[in-house]
């Protein structure tokens, strides 16, 4: 297991003062610490039988491709508003400091396909929240989710009710 503390770095009042950023670049520019960060991921994933890895932007797309391969799965990305070219899906969610939106194209799943949410960071949870609604919404059925790093302080696990496992490799 990678020094994730070492790997992570705060950056604080970023995107907006008085929120501390958790900046995975670190993890993702060390060749070991990205590999050991897949491999992690992905261990509870392998038989699973997964049909796609939806990647939420922008570091879950970095992860979730390359756990999607690692899988030999397809990968589904779970984009900001008016990114994705053809018909698609939304769902707007709450952050910790403010409102967004997340959006996938409406053909990019087959029903009832088995799919993993992928995220880098777990905070509040809202991302998560709103990409499981929005799979759901589309046809899917979500197997679970997986993160690089739980934010164990900010207590989001308390808010996922599903019955599918949330896990994440590292907490700080």
């Amino acid at each position: 297991m990678a020094d994730w503390r070492r790997l992570v770095r705060d950056i604080p009042d970023f995107p907006r003062p008085g929120i501390v950023f958790k900046d995975i670049t670190p993890a993702l520019a060390d060749a070991g610490a990205f590999a050991a960060a897949v491999a992690e991921m992905i261990a509870p994933w392998r038989g699973a039988g997964l049909d796609a890895v939806a990647g939420i932007e922008s570091r879950g797309f970095i992860l979730g491709a390359a756990m999607a391969q690692a899988l030999g799965t397809g990968f589904v990305p779970i984009r900001k508003p008016g990114k994705l070219p053809a018909a698609t899906l939304a769902q707007d969610y709450a952050l910790e400091y403010g409102s967004d939106r997340l959006e996938m194209h409406a053909d990019a799943l087959a029903p009832e396909a088995r799919v993993l949410i992928v995220d880098d960071v777990l905070a509040t949870g809202g991302t998560l929240q709103a990409a499981l609604s929005l799979l759901r919404h589309q046809g899917a059925a979500v197997a679970g989710a997986a993160v690089l790093v739980e934010l164990r302080a900010l207590q989001a696990r308390t808010r996922w009710r599903e019955a599918t496992p949330l896990l994440a490799a590292a907490d700080l």
